[in-house]
């Protein structure tokens, strides 16, 4: 019979995914096919000879991929993709998927996670699941989180709740744990992303209060650096593979027959301190090098060698751990566990580092690979399932009486009330006035007395087994003292754990123009501040619109963009540097009655506690208010997401640069944009360098604006010295009050360290020195286009010339910039126009 819960919790993971359901009280993974705990995300299509197309999901999907790469590379012919892993990195994005083996055009990520969580459920054959608690890494955008829900949806799922991966683990971990005081840190390493959680537990009662993370980071990126580190450069020492460097197919089919060899033997060094590896030992082909030898890998890869090669992404975890705790005031000493979560945290060499930088308390108590899985069944145990009262009834094998049961589905206490209740509604005409109701505790240690219940209800105070979830059977009686089918016919009570609301992972808000800046800041809702408990409520006020809205008119338009930025000092950051989420768009259309242009308007956000959100826009002067969900299924493209990159990558260098002249370190901001170039030039993940620019941005945005005064105070006095010195060589005693005048204000400035009245008197200072040097300015120019002549495209070269032969006369002359100035005027009116803006300051 249908639950009253979801009691099924689903772990989709970038590299292997779990299912568990809540089987008499407890967690209980399902085994996949293979009789293994996980599932590889991986999804493969196929074609017989016949042109019957099929899709394999799982270890056989994973095992065709490798298996493809090394027979093109055998043949040497490159490989045709019909198979695709860690697409759950894309998820959010316009990718797209496409072979010819494919029953459609093309897939999208969420529609291969859609078939993975089939797979999934496909393993529950003894009843029919419709709802479903699916965990995300906590550090997803909401777009991500979206999609997550369209392919839950897809899959066939009904009702779906969103749960941040930590969450779910604290959940596992909570339960089985004799610490019910203190603090946690959750470090979450998966195959492609990273979360760190801070949790607070108190009598058993958590609560998640800050979290950090890096959506690109995980066991994708060791694998590849044992592939480039490691194992590639063996090859280069043993083979000639010049054509495998510049031939693209080549190396990628090579980087993905080597990422399985990457893998097993990471995995084993978790165990050893060395392995070996043999290609021929496995019959494995890698091909032939450019002189036509045949390639196999034979190589033993001590631990000391992995640690070279993967130390560096282990460490980018701990760092962040080391923020997150900083940040909130802690050291490692402040932690009475760090729970590890993740297949490559089996890893020693990870649990020596958190040991020796983080803290001493690493417990290994919980299976990293299936306690997120496991925790998610848990919280699902505590979420009504949506059910229908007809399909309950046709399920029945007699009449069914619906009961309203109500309880906590989480506790700390010995003992909890549950109240009970008959549903008429529900029930139907042939609803009894009044049923006695026993609880029995699945373990057969307690059971309730008999209580009398009506529509008006009765409670009953249920017994718990400490440290355990409780399942109670409900056992219902009529007059006559016959057996009663209800429904629910059982509940279950998770006794010593109890979980708070899930954090905000981000700053919620919307985009405005900053005249200071000339560009969009971010402004956040208050309310919807990072690590705010879900669901949230956040407003805006203070807005104008920019133009009228008329009633029916859709091309008048107010829009709204909203982002959602992880510092959490964001506000007057640039908001393009973080993740635009939607944009709500009031029109015409949209307003009963004429809104004119700045009016008032007060924003409203909402966010439930899968993160999905809806926007009111209330305009007081009208009293009237707009109601818009938030479409959240705006799309990154990899275009332009590469053309983005390319088209900042020279800016970060000369903001750097600026920053190095002005005396700042810069050495960390290169070392970061030369890894991103690094990236970019690879060309194979647009979306992770386009989010590791964006960082090296902020990272450079930050160091400006903590050091504008700094920079501001060097640029001021190093400006007024070349004015005095300007006013020394050519200036009148008129000029020489004014310097006086701006000496006194930039004394003044200086002490009072007015960045806003810095830049005021620095264009003071840079107008009377142009006044001061303009003839040797036009000097200057004069000559300029003499020596460039030929290599100007003049409007008309004729009348150039003979400007300049003139100028060039009254320069022998000792002129003054007024007998000068109208020809420098004329030269510039007579470049093209990108030269004459480069010199057109001297037009002012």
């Amino acid at each position: 019979m249908a639950r009253i819960k979801i009691d099924y919790g689903i772990d989709l993971g970038t590299t292997n995914s779990a299912i568990a359901r809540m089987e008499n009280g407890e967690s209980v993974i399902k085994q996949t096919k293979n009789l293994m705990d996980t599932l590889p995300s991986c999804v493969y299509f196929s074609k017989n000879k016949k042109g019957d197309r099929s899709i394999r999901i799982g270890m056989k999907a994973k095992d065709s991929v490798y298996s493809d790469a090394i027979t093109a590379l055998s043949k040497g012919v490159p490989p045709k993709e019909y198979g695709y892993l860690e697409f759950k990195r894309e998820m959010g994005s316009d990718k797209k998927y496409s072979n010819e083996n494919m029953p459609k055009p093309d897939y999208s990520p969420e529609e291969l996670s859609a078939e993975v969580l089939k797979e999934l459920k496909s393993l529950i054959n003894d009843e029919t699941v419709n709802s479903i608690v699916i965990t995300v890494p906590a550090m997803f955008t909401a777009i991500q989180k979206d999609a997550t829900m369209k392919a839950a949806h897809m899959a066939g799922f009904k009702q779906c709740e969103l749960l941040q991966e930590p969450i779910a683990a604290c959940m596992a971990y909570g339960l089985s744990s004799e610490k019910k005081d203190g603090k946690w840190l959750v470090f979450d390493f998966g195959g492609g992303t990273f979360d760190a959680a801070l949790v607070k537990v108190e009598d058993g009662i958590l609560t998640v209060f800050d979290t950090e993370g890096d959506n690109y980071l995980g066991g994708k990126n060791l694998d590849e650096a044992v592939v480039t580190k490691i194992l590639l450069p063996r090859l280069e020492e043993d083979y000639s593979l010049d054509s495998y460097k510049t031939t693209e197919w080549k190396k990628r089919a090579l980087m993905d027959a080597l990422k399985g060899p990457a893998e097993e033997m990471r995995i084993a060094l978790s165990f050893a301190d060395s392995t070996d590896y043999s290609t021929y030992d496995r019959n494995l082909n890698l091909g032939q090098d450019d002189n036509g030898e045949e390639i196999d890998l034979e190589i033993t890869v001590t631990k000391a060698e992995l640690i070279d090669a993967i130390g560096e992404q282990y460490q980018k975890a701990v760092d962040l751990c080391k923020t997150l705790l900083k940040r909130n005031g802690m050291t490692g000493d402040n932690l009475s566990s760090l729970i590890l979560v993740g297949g490559p945290t089996y890893s020693p060499i990870i649990r020596d580092m958190l040991k020796k930088e983080v803290t001493p308390n690493v417990d290994t108590s919980i299976n990293p690979m299936t306690a997120v899985a496991r925790g998610a069944a848990l919280y699902a145990s505590t979420i009504d399932a949506n059910f229908n009262e007809d399909d309950i009834k046709k399920e029945a094998k007699n009449d069914v009486v619906f009961l309203t049961v109500g309880f906590e589905s989480t506790s700390v206490e010995e003992s909890e009330w549950v109240s009970v209740s008959i549903d008429p509604k529900k029930t139907g005409q042939n609803c009894p006035a009044e049923l006695s109701i026993e609880l029995q505790r699945a373990d057969g240690a307690w059971r309730s007395d008999r209580t009398t219940v009506d529509a008006n209800g009765n409670v009953i105070e249920a017994f718990l087994l400490e440290g355990k979830p409780n399942t109670f059977k409900i056992k219902a009686y009529d007059q006559q003292g016959n057996a009663v089918e209800t429904f629910p016919a059982e509940f279950t009570i998770i006794q010593g754990v109890k979980v708070g609301a899930a954090p905000l992972p981000y700053n919620i808000g919307i985009e405005i123009y900053s005249e200071q800046k000339k560009r969009g800041v971010f402004l956040p809702a208050k309310g919807l501040e990072k690590n705010k408990p879900l669901p949230a409520v956040g407003v805006v006020n203070g807005r104008k619109t920019t133009q009228a809205l008329r009633p029916g008119v859709p091309a008048d338009v107010l829009s709204i963009p909203v982002y959602q930025v992880s510092g959490l000092e964001a506000e007057g950051k640039t908001a393009a540097l973080y993740t635009q989420i939607s944009s709500v768009t009031v029109t015409g259309d949209d307003v009963e009655q004429l809104i004119p242009e700045n009016s008032s308007a007060e924003i409203t956000l909402k966010v439930d506690s899968s993160e999905m959100m809806t926007m009111e826009v209330y305009f007081p002067d009208a009293d009237f208010t707009v109601k818009k969900e938030l479409d959240l299924s705006k799309r990154e493209s990899a275009e332009d997401a590469i053309a983005w990159v390319n088209k900042e990558l020279a800016p970060a260098q000369r903001s750097i640069n600026t920053l190095a002249e002005s005396g700042i370190p810069v050495d960390e901001l290169n070392k970061h944009l030369d890894d991103v170039r690094e990236l970019a030039s690879n060309g194979n993940d647009p979306m992770r360098t386009q989010s590791n620019l964006k960082e090296l941005l902020r990272k450079i945005e930050e160091l400006e604006d903590s050091t504008e005064w700094q920079r501001m105070e060097k640029t001021l006095r190093e400006e007024f010295d070349r004015l005095e010195s300007a006013q020394h060589d050519l200036g009148n005693e008129k000029t020489g009050q004014l310097v006086n005048q701006i000496r006194t204000q930039v004394d003044n400035v200086i002490r009072a360290q007015d960045t806003k009245l810095a830049h005021e008197v620095l264009e003071q200072i840079t107008s009377l020195f142009v006044h001061l040097t303009m003839v040797y300015q036009c000097m200057g120019l004069i000559n300029d286009c003499h020596r460039r002549f030929g290599s100007i495209r003049w409007k008309d070269s004729s009348r150039a010339r003979q400007l300049i032969n003139n100028g060039l006369e009254k320069i022998n002359d000792q002129p003054s910039a007024e007998t000068l100035l109208p020809i420098v005027r004329e030269l510039i009116n007579l470049m093209p126009n990108e030269e004459a803006q480069n010199a057109g300051g001297l037009l002012k």
